[in-house]
């Protein structure tokens, strides 16, 4: 699939906003679907729509082969070793919450050091936080430098024999930093502590390959990459998870209860508590063919090609100050304006048909560092092009001569 082709394969990019065309750029917040995934999920709900796993009737068999399926294509794109290692969850959030609450809670003990970066989601501090306040673990912070990167000198400092989970993210939200997680897994491993990804926003933007990373978890969210929202991936290595005691209790999630005794399905189901997000499930494996289709390799080239142009072109906005400048990015770009609030420059330019983020973008932590309430975010997807950019530039333009 061409690139100059792509924006037909997504119907709401026809949409206008205030009478102009609209031009998405909050695909890290949650990206755009295309029509092979809009169809996947028309046609389960007409012709499939049936509970998994349990059926013994045509339709439900067709069901379960198309959730399954889904699960087969996850394992593939994330170069997993087997599917017993894909659980389906509700996205990102939930998956690292599974991970804090069930490894945590048994291999976690009071002194324990959880490591994670200044660069952090919330969704990747705030579980910590509860399982610290739950059994008395210690977050430690890898601190970031004024371009928005993490020091491999300052990482491997702080790694230490109380080391026992490193949890960091894969790339950036707020900042599109792409962080040397192979290497830090590698460390990682040598002083003896496990390693969870945060791949919510590096999955839509690059391929991964967990098998080559060693990481022993990997989290990310179907709504990033195309898919639809309300499911997503645990990737755990199969010995870990086998461990691992349930995190809900329900059906399918069991192969036997009495009262006195319930004994636990094999995995990934152990995980997989009451009836799943089945359309959800097939959804994603829709975004996942799509995105190969037009190839990961491809994908990763383009975007940073949207990069680098828009980066120049904001660079030349007088009083316009990018946050985060790392020498390796994702298609991720926030700024501030001197004397303009982010919130009042995204409400103007939303009036020329410019969907861009103007927030804290759930990572508070980072506007912290940087001294500001917010940054407005621009974030790109496979459907935008130089267009997109040239009309933001000059979005921007008209809103400053307004504000300032």
């Amino acid at each position: 699939m061409k690139f100059s082709d792509i924006r037909d394969a997504f119907p709401i990019l026809k949409l206008q906003e205030n009478g102009q065309p609209l031009v998405y750029l909050d695909s890290g917040a949650t990206s755009q679907k295309p029509l092979k995934v809009i169809e996947a999920l028309d046609h389960y709900y007409r012709e499939e729509n049936a509970n998994v796993h349990r059926g013994v009737y045509g339709l439900s068999e067709r069901a379960t082969e198309a959730y399954e399926g889904a699960r087969k294509k996850v394992q593939h794109f994330l170069n997993a070793q087997s599917t017993k290692e894909i659980v389906f969850v509700r996205g990102t959030t939930e998956a690292i919450n599974l991970v804090a609450q069930t490894w945590g809670r048994e291999n976690l003990a009071a002194g324990d050091e959880v490591l994670i970066t200044e660069m952090e989601h919330h969704s990747n501090i705030v579980p910590w936080q509860l399982l610290r306040d739950q059994i008395g673990i210690k977050l430690v912070i890898v601190p970031i430098n004024d371009q928005g990167e993490m020091s491999l000198t300052d990482y491997k400092a702080l790694l230490s024999e109380k080391t026992k989970l490193v949890s960091v993210v894969h790339m950036s939200n707020a900042l599109g930093t792409i962080n040397p997680v192979k290497e830090m897994t590698a460390l990682a491993h040598d002083a003896g502590a496990k390693v969870l990804l945060d791949g919510a926003q590096a999955v839509p933007h690059m391929a991964v390959d967990v098998q080559s990373l060693d990481c022993d978890f990997y989290a990310f969210s179907a709504h990033k990459m195309y898919g639809p929202t309300g499911i997503g991936v645990l990737y755990g290595k199969e010995a870990l998870l086998d461990e691992m005691p349930p995190y809900q209790g329900g059906g399918d999630m069991i192969y036997s209860v009495t009262f006195d005794k319930t004994e636990y399905n094999e995995l990934p189901y152990k995980f997989e508590a009451g009836t799943p997000h089945i359309a959800g499930g097939i959804g994603l494996g829709a975004a996942v063919d799509f995105m190969l289709e037009i190839g990961l390799e491809k994908i990763a080239e383009y975007e940073n090609q949207l990069l680098i142009e828009a980066t120049e072109k904001l660079q030349q906005i007088d009083g316009l100050k990018i946050i985060g400048q790392a020498a390796n990015k994702g298609g991720v770009i926030s700024f501030v304006i001197d004397g303009v609030h982010p919130h009042d420059m995204a409400t103007l330019m939303d009036q020329d048909g410019i969907a861009v983020r103007a927030s804290h973008h759930c990572a508070m932590p980072v506007m912290q560092h940087f001294d500001v309430p917010a940054t407005i975010r621009a974030s790109f997807g496979v459907y935008n092009n130089s267009e997109d950019i040239d009309r933001l530039i000059g979005s921007i333009k008209e809103a400053v001569d307004m504000l300032v």
